[in-house]
């Protein structure tokens, strides 16, 4: 009986070790200290120009999905390796699950280079973008990058010609000031995690995935997305719709450069996270309007019209680089065909397009600011949300 028992109780720890590494590496999210429910921007009353889509989100444009793996854990004083950990990835497919074999018609814009985005080489010189985005924070991006590797391979197959390979899109931003950054907290399986959650419809956004431990505006930001109809008449007179979404991890700006809805916000709300600029922006643009890779390069640059309508005026630290793909003629990298037949929209079409990444990117930015809450990193570093009942009041005062 007594080696049954011990035979039992062995059996049991062993059992109970799997378990707990198994679930080592799945999101750990503390909740916040007081209930909250997702508020955005427009459930404050603020008035942003355009139509949005459905959901207001970049997941708007038919196909496109994203994932988070949010990781929060340890409180205190830094000890490098062990926390406090307040981190996380974000995963981007432009044509979802359904389709992660056809790339898609892509263009890269570089406002301020003190950054990094992986695999735009190719994406400037192919015109295509072959795979998911990864976003996450700036020490990761190697191993973000070679676990998007390992899973397309596990997942997908050889290109058309026979060919194994892949220069995946992983871009960063710093969350140093409220994570452990140093403690190279994400893995490969928290990569795979994120591209295997990722969805359609609405989205979590503030201090989730790539976004978990980023500031924007000396508040707390994070992850913050948008979306606009587009309406164009054919030549034929007759409505064709198209949606432009915005996904963006905010992390950029000092507290008295905020502006909301024209307002001066942030001198109104006096605070300092930081003695100087320090940050970046890391912009992703979706739309299913047809257009080509040097179209959409211009979309990409129009996102930096859109921060500056928030203040932010892209500083020497700060690396502020957009990706904007078009879901638009699928196919088109096939080499099977010796030629395709592709749509595009005319140059002299474009302006409504512009206007939409302009208002998107505006919108994003305050919802990654709004939709969010206050937030205690390593060593007990606090950086505060952006308080919606100050906003209101600012912005009933000052408009």
């Amino acid at each position: 009986m007594d080696s049954q028992r011990s035979g039992f109780v062995l059996v049991l720890v062993l059992v109970l070790m799997l378990a707990l590494g198994s679930s080592a590496r799945e999101p750990i999210k503390r909740p916040p200290t007081t209930p909250s429910k997702t508020v955005r921007a427009r459930d404050l009353g603020i008035p942003f120009e355009g139509t949005p889509g459905k959901f207001n989100s970049i997941t708007d444009v038919p196909g496109v999905e994203v994932g988070y793996t949010t990781l929060i854990s340890g409180e205190g004083k830094l000890e490098v390796g062990k926390g406090p950990v307040r981190t996380g990835v974000t995963a981007i497919l432009p044509r979802g699950h359904a389709s992660l074999n056809d790339p898609v018609y892509a263009g890269f814009f570089s406002l301020n280079g003190n950054g990094e985005m992986t695999g735009t080489a190719w994406v400037d010189e192919s015109g295509f973008l072959e795979g998911p985005i990864i976003i996450t924070n700036t020490h990761s991006v190697g191993v973000a990058r070679d676990a998007v590797i390992a899973w397309r391979v596990k997942h997908g197959a050889a290109d058309k010609t026979g060919y194994w390979w892949s220069l995946p899109v992983v871009a960063e931003t710093w969350d140093g000031w409220l994570n452990d950054i140093n403690g190279f907290h994400v893995k490969p399986e928290d990569v795979w995690h994120a591209l295997d959650g990722a969805h359609g419809a609405a989205l979590e956004e503030g201090s989730v995935g790539g976004g978990t431990g980023m500031i924007c505006y000396e508040f707390k930001g994070g992850n913050g997305t948008a979306s606009r109809k587009v309406e164009m008449k054919d030549e034929t007179g007759a409505l064709r719709s198209f949606i432009v979404g915005v996904f963006l991890q905010a992390n950029f700006g000092r507290r008295p450069q905020l502006v909301v809805a024209g307002v001066p916000i942030g001198k109104e709300i006096p605070g300092e996270v930081y003695k100087e600029e320090s940050g970046s922006c890391i912009a992703v643009v979706a739309t299913d309007a047809p257009l080509l890779p040097n179209q959409l390069k211009r979309l990409a640059r129009r996102v930096s019209l859109g921060l500056a309508r928030t203040g932010a005026i892209s500083g020497n630290g700060s690396g502020d680089l957009f990706l904007a793909f078009s879901t638009a003629n699928a196919g088109a990298a096939n080499p099977e065909p010796l030629t395709h037949s592709v749509q595009t929209t005319p140059n002299d079409r474009l302006d409504p397009i512009f206007a939409a990444v302009v208002q998107a990117t505006d919108e994003a930015v305050v919802n990654a600011l709004v939709d969010n809450q206050s937030m205690t990193g390593r060593d007990n570093h606090h950086v505060e949300a952006l308080p919606h009942d100050r906003l209101r009041e600012i912005l009933k005062r000052l408009r």
